[in-house]
């Protein structure tokens, strides 16, 4: 059996992420750039907690599947990261912005990837893809702790360390998703 490629698998995943956000941004432009970060964070929260019960009661009501929901968690990770650094603001971005800053972002969660799958030997592939959610349920947690104390931590990663790793798991149970396919 051939070894797995992780950089091409996860460029394969979040290629596809851009396509959705492209897509979205044709019919709605970057208007997720009124939403301040903790929105951002709640919007996230909506995605794995949906995919949490979808796990624990196997009974989907709405129709989407938790592939869905982890590209959803994907691309509000970036938006999350973009408005870190932009602030919100009363009118979206340009198309072209919104693009080029999806890329940034999305290359640095890749260069991160890299970095904690070469020191962790790439012991996600032996994770369950629940414990992928309930890691970033954590996260989540922990990103509103660090937003309702506004950014203050004695020792903790930042805001934006937190956003990476939602991001990053999300690509992870895509990958696992995708190779059950």
């Amino acid at each position: 059996m051939e070894s797995p490629d992780t950089n091409r698998e996860y460029k394969d995943v979040v290629s596809a992420c851009r396509k959705l956000y492209e897509a979205k941004l044709q019919d709605y432009g970057a208007a997720w750039h009124v939403l301040r970060p903790a929105s951002l964070t709640d919007q996230i929260y909506i995605k794995a907690k949906r995919i949490q019960t979808l796990q624990i009661t196997g009974e989907n009501r709405v129709g989407e599947d938790i592939r869905s929901e982890f590209v959803g968690i994907v691309n509000y990770s970036i938006m999350a990261l973009i408005q870190l650094e932009l602030g919100y603001e009363d009118s979206p971005l340009a198309k072209e912005e919104a693009l080029a800053k999806y890329d940034e972002y999305a290359g640095k969660a890749f260069d991160l990837m890299q970095s904690k799958n070469h020191d962790y030997g790439e012991a996600w592939r032996n994770m369950r893809q629940s414990s992928l959610v309930d890691i970033i349920l954590m996260k989540i947690l922990r990103t509103k702790q660090i937003e309702d104390a506004r950014g203050k931590t004695l020792v903790s990663e930042g805001l934006d360390a937190n956003y990476y790793d939602m991001l990053n798991y999300a690509v992870f149970a895509l990958i696992q998703i995708m190779e059950t396919e």
